[in-house]
């Protein structure tokens, strides 16, 4: 494929070229270099017509260690180095190139908001939904922009009709803003909450979907389920979730936060008629980007956020009145996926399990017997999130010594079952970083913490 061809598919300028992104020369430089690395090793490039394309999964695990591929994807971005950022799962930094788009952008609206914003650069959301829409498999007319996950998941929560005694089940591990946004509602309208636990690690799928329907009743309305912790970095078996609670009468609510574009799926993989997901953690847009899938024919029962205009009621955009804002965020979404397309979600979702791998299983062979990885391992229910502790550390104190001494940015978590470190590095990360870490938690393992 022609450079400049495959750098069009990629930003999806097939179609309505007026309203698609714009790259800066050195960001296309970029995702070239990368792009020569993949045709030189022979692996295939980006096709536009694909839902959630993601190449050769022999290919992809082989472009892992290759730093050739990873070296131009990690200069990509503009980042304080002397800092290693190994929480990425909160949210993460975006490419030069994504930054450079969402300036030019708040700039030009400056100059006229009313018109540049509002009548130039807003129209540009449809281009945003349509390659997104590409990207999950759906219909475009199901396919909302929304500003992260809890935004998407809290209009799903709000916005599904309930009454007094009717149950909702959650597990433990769900997100803590959409657990109180649940028990808000309980004590607003007298639904029931109940809330499952599940272990983890966890590599015997049936068990979370076992415990989950023992907690179904005649009385339960809506189970919500996250696609991926962000705790453990612990995945769900989605689709056998959405199938049981469908055949008992249930919807199911997905938070898929930490899901989208950290590994490939598409929307009919998972069987979901409800999905909201942060695209400013793994797809590498700006802080304060989103989406929230509801199935067409669901569109109707759900409430949004604000108040829709006169003949919304079946449209997906009403899920976007939010009052005024900047049409530069969910803009750069385009170009953010164009990068994510450039590397191959695929080779993507191998690089990022790489990299955990190099970490945890060096802890593990090297912690003298004290370290726990409870993320699922050389498993489809583990990808590149990963969950350790160290016997006889406290993770608190770890993580702290970790970012106070050495400038490691990590997120010791603490929950009712288990508590330990989060570790989440991403595409621009380092092998030097990873190892830096590793090194560092070993020192820690023989020598103690001050």
């Amino acid at each position: 494929m022609d450079r400049r061809l495959f750098v069009s598919a990629l930003a999806g300028a097939t179609a309505w070229p007026a309203l698609s992104p714009r790259f800066a020369p050195g960001a296309v430089r970029r995702l070239l270099d990368a792009a020569d690395v993949a045709k030189d090793r022979g692996a295939p490039l980006f096709d536009p017509a694909t839902p959630g394309w993601r190449g050769d999964a022999a290919s992809d695990a082989a472009f892992a260690a290759d730093e050739d591929f990873w070296e131009p994807i990690q200069r990509a971005f503009d980042l304080d180095r002397t800092w290693i950022n190994l929480n990425n799962g909160g949210c993460s930094p975006a490419p030069s190139h994504v930054m450079a788009q969402l300036e030019r952008d708040l700039r030009f609206s400056n100059e006229l908001p009313v018109i540049h914003m509002w009548q130039t650069l807003e129209p540009r959301i449809e281009v945003v939904r349509r390659e997104l829409a590409l990207e999950f498999g759906c219909d475009p007319e199901e396919m909302a922009i929304t500003r992260n996950a809890s935004e998407s998941l809290i209009t799903l929560i709000n916005g599904i009709d309930l009454k007094p005694g009717d149950e909702v089940v959650l597990s433990n591990q769900n997100y803590g803003r959409m657990v109180n946004s649940w028990k808000q509602r309980a004590r607003r309208q007298g639904i029931v909450i109940k809330e499952i636990s599940f272990p983890v690690p966890c590599t015997t799928p049936r068990q979370i979907v076992d415990a989950f329907a023992a907690a179904i009743t005649p009385r339960t309305r809506v189970m919500e389920i996250t696609h991926i912790t962000n705790l453990t970095g612990q995945i769900l078996p989605v689709k056998e979730l959405v199938a049981m609670a469908r055949a008992k009468g249930v919807e199911t609510f997905v938070d898929g936060a930490h899901a989208f574009a950290q590994f490939p799926f598409t929307r009919d993989e998972l069987g979901v008629d409800y999905y909201g997901t942060s695209l400013h953690k793994w797809l590498l847009a700006p802080v304060g980007a989103g989406f929230l899938y509801v199935r067409r024919e669901k569109i109707p029962t759900i409430w949004p956020l604000m108040a829709e205009n006169p003949g919304q009621d079946k449209d997906i955009r009403k899920y976007e009145e939010i009052g005024t804002h900047p049409a530069a965020n969910h803009n750069a979404i385009a170009v953010a996926l164009a990068f994510h397309r450039a590397i191959g979600a695929g080779r993507k979702a191998a690089r990022l399990a790489y990299l955990r791998d190099r970490w945890a299983k060096r802890l593990l062979a090297e912690g003298n017997g004290r370290v726990k990885v409870l993320t699922p391992l050389d498993s489809p229910w583990g990808k590149g999130i990963g969950f350790f502790n160290v016997d006889g550390l406290d993770h608190g104190k770890l993580g702290g010594w970790l970012q106070s001494n050495y400038r490691v940015v990590n997120t010791p978590i603490t929950h009712a079952e288990f508590g330990g470190i989060r570790i989440t590095p991403n595409v621009y990360t380092t092998l030097d970083e990873v190892d830096r870490f590793a090194e560092l938690v070993l020192t820690a393992i023989r020598k103690g913490i001050a």
